[in-house]
């Protein structure tokens, strides 16, 4: 038993779990900065470029009848397709989706890339040995590079 402890122990310890854990905490705290962004700002906006089309109140009644949303519907308790519901879940993802991307893109750019190491050697053709790159000729087999 005390084996399988210290065997979970060096699993929970290892730089790979942690890591896990550290980004979906963050995870979870940047998905409601991204839901507040769509859902407060750019879909208030969506709603009102369609006209105030509320795509949530969209159904299709099964039993014949015509209702003035789909809460009246569901008080009714009437049976119904609520694809509006679909449309505005694939509009949230789609809008959630492009500001996930917006924001992965700046943040790429504040990472700078690693400088290119200098380069302050070369291979002598003659006998493959490292000179000086600015070397004229090879100190090791004295031929003109």
């Amino acid at each position: 038993m005390s084996k399988m402890v210290d065997e979970f122990k060096a699993f929970i310890m290892r730089g790979n779990v942690i890591d896990m854990a550290v980004g979906v905490i963050i995870g979870a705290a940047f998905s409601n900065i991204v839901n507040s962004l769509v859902n407060d700002i750019v879909m208030p906006v969506v709603t009102l470029v369609t006209g105030r089309i509320s795509f949530t109140d969209m159904m299709i009644s099964l039993d014949g009848n015509s209702y003035a949303s789909l809460a009246a519907a569901q008080e009714a308790g009437a049976s119904v397709i609520a694809y509006g519901n679909f449309i505005q879940m694939v509009v949230e993802f789609l809008l959630t989706a492009l500001v996930i991307f917006f924001a992965i893109k700046g943040i790429n750019k504040l990472h700078k890339p690693a400088p290119e190491p200098e380069v302050t050697t070369k291979i002598c053709p003659f006998c493959k040995s490292e000179v000086h790159k600015d070397a004229t000729k090879c100190p090791n087999c004295t031929s003109a590079l």
